[in-house]
């Protein structure tokens, strides 16, 4: 499914993103809920499943937000958030004739990440925080590697987390963070049971299978290890309710190359 920002970032902290990067006018759509693939038994621990693209249907599962811990207390900031959902970012998509909503997470304090989809065929992306506050965007860009976009706000973003060290293993526990439905701010949690072959994006090779509870309007969530470092990005779930992470390798590797990125296409009214 953090540090805070200010807090010490490890060696794998996303370094400050060049604005060449994401040097884009802003714009682009379409599916900002997560997209849902087929059910598929069996997940092995050695070999990717397959999942086939052509199964694709929709599907909903409920979201639950565990109460924060006593012990979690020193975290908390003045207005009772903790750094996990300070990070967070709901990414509004106001496109030719269409609206949807995606989250975002904060990877410094003008850089976000979010999912290819959650900003594609834009004609105006609107960001807006834990408590309220919209922002102004300023740029975005896609990967064509992964289902993963940059995007750069002018308004400072409230906290940034690190990047975890390794991709989670099978077992491992995980928390998303984001906006379920384009709704209220929501954490989930669960454990990596698995990796599959990514149907959509063949040159991608494998991603990470969760059984976080995700909703439409996940896509672009923060999935974050034990010491809330990201390890993952939410883009899409299964018919029987399982989370498809990018894994943190591939989100290193796409971050790492400026020319990884595309500025998006804003959409054009017809």
């Amino acid at each position: 499914m953090t540090a805070p920002r200010g807090a010490r970032r490890g060696p794998a902290a996303v370094p400050r993103l060049a604005a060449a990067v994401v040097g884009a006018v802003v714009g682009a759509v379409a599916l900002a809920g997560c997209a849902a693939w087929p059910a598929f038994p069996g997940l092995p621990t050695d070999e990717p499943s397959a999942i086939a693209a052509s199964d694709i249907v929709p599907t909903a599962l409920a979201s639950v937000a565990p109460s924060i811990a006593p012990s979690d207390a020193a975290a908390l900031s003045p207005d009772g958030f903790d750094a996990v959902r300070r990070m967070a970012v709901r990414v509004r998509n106001v496109g030719c004739g269409e609206l949807s909503t995606g989250s975002g997470f904060a990877v410094d304090e003008h850089t976000l990440i979010t999912n290819r989809h959650v900003v594609a065929d834009a004609s105006t992306l609107q960001v807006s925080t834990y408590d309220g506050r919209d922002l102004d965007v300023e740029t975005a860009s896609t990967a064509g590697l992964a289902d993963l976009a940059v995007v750069r706000t002018h308004d400072p973003l409230p906290s940034y987390p690190a990047l975890g060290e390794d991709d989670p293993r099978t077992g491992d526990p995980v928390t998303v963070v984001g906006y379920p439905e384009g709704g209220a701010l929501t954490v989930t949690e669960g454990t990596v049971i698995g990796e599959a072959t990514d149907p959509l994006h063949a040159n991608l090779g494998r991603v990470l299978v969760t059984d976080a509870p995700v909703e439409p309007g996940s896509s672009g969530s923060a999935a974050l290890d034990a010491a809330g470092r990201v390890v993952g990005v939410v883009y899409a779930k299964t018919s029987d309710g399982r989370s498809l992470l990018v894994p943190l390798s591939t989100l290193q590797q796409v971050l790492g190359d400026s020319a990884a990125f595309t500025p998006v296409t804003p959409c054009e009214a017809g």
